[in-house]
């Protein structure tokens, strides 16, 4: 089973099986259906730090990981890279006029993604926060029930702030897919595409069985700002990129006692948030990550907004 599907910006969709239905008449999925992945294809050979023609799920191509260190090497030449960050973020909750999550479940998610990049379940402190600054609500069916399909028009009508802002759209996804969201380098390609679109059904105590301690928009938000999975390229170099993050061959799936798939490397990160762990796995981020989203702040984001 693959984890979550960051379609602006992850490789592969992901499956997750279903609690029993979460409050406020959310619909179930299929019952007894099994989890399954199917890898998102690319949808453009990129040109750093052009994004991926058209919308909807979009994934970075395995070789991006050295073209983007390359590139951060020669741009962050004379830029000071700040200590702390604080993150503007705009919540969009979409609604059909049915289903809609409240405004304190979004403040819950927001203190759940502080946490985490606090260092306070494990890892390190990355120095990075997230500021809460406007929950909204816009009542779409359509863009309810299908945020891939109808992103361009959504988040072109939606969109508010510059590069530093994230822009976080809640709705509801397909039985296969958690979430997606866009890497730094794509921004300047398509600015109004950036963001993070996310199920509602993963925020803390959703109906996502394995995915709902709100560790998805956590996932999705490290490629926001610039991660990569921890298993990218697999065991061969560069991996991630990330030095500080053993390389591992595949994915993690449910929350093994151990695994280690790349011998002779260090056993596999299989607790870092950009793995595919179940969300009670999930605990850290090393500080190379940290070191790696602070860069690509510096060049992606607060240069585009200089």
């Amino acid at each position: 089973m693959a984890r979550r599907a960051t379609a602006v910006s992850l490789a592969c969709l992901l499956a997750a099986g279903l609690a029993p239905p979460f409050p406020l008449g959310a619909m179930p999925l299929p019952v007894g259906a099994e989890p399954a992945s199917a890898c998102v294809p690319s949808a453009a050979r990129l040109a750093v730090p052009r994004a991926p023609a058209g919308t909807g799920p979009r994934s970075p191509l395995p070789e991006d990981v050295a073209r983007i260190s390359a590139e951060l090497k020669t741009r962050l030449r004379g830029l000071t890279v700040p200590a702390r960050i604080t993150v503007p973020t705009r919540v969009v909750v979409l609604t059909d006029g049915r289903r809609k999550i409240s405004e304190q479940l979004v403040r819950t998610q927001i203190d759940v993604l502080n946490a985490a990049y606090a260092g306070r379940n494990g890892g390190v402190d990355t120095g990075l926060r997230f500021k809460l600054e406007s929950v909204s609500v816009k009542e779409n069916a359509t863009w309810f029930a299908d945020p891939v399909g109808g992103e361009k028009a959504m988040k072109t009508r939606l969109h508010q702030g510059g590069a530093q802002t994230l822009n976080l759209y809640i709705a509801q996804l397909s039985e296969l897919m958690l979430g997606f969201a866009s890497y730094p380098y794509w921004y300047a390609g398509a600015p109004a595409l950036d963001g993070v679109v996310i199920d509602w059904r993963s925020l803390p105590g959703g109906a996502m069985t394995n995915y709902d301690k709100g560790f998805t928009v956590v996932h999705e938000i490290g490629h926001w700002l610039g991660l990569f999975h921890t298993f990218e390229n697999g065991c061969d170099e560069p991996g991630d990129g990330i030095a500080d993050t053993a390389p591992e061959a595949r994915a993690t799936e449910g929350c093994p006692e151990s695994k280690d798939t790349c011998p002779n490397t260090g056993t596999d990160p299989m607790h870092n948030y950009m793995d595919y762990a179940h969300d009670r796995c999930m605990s850290e981020f090393t500080q190379g990550q940290a070191d790696r989203m602070h860069e690509m702040w510096t060049v992606y984001r607060r240069s585009a907004d200089a």
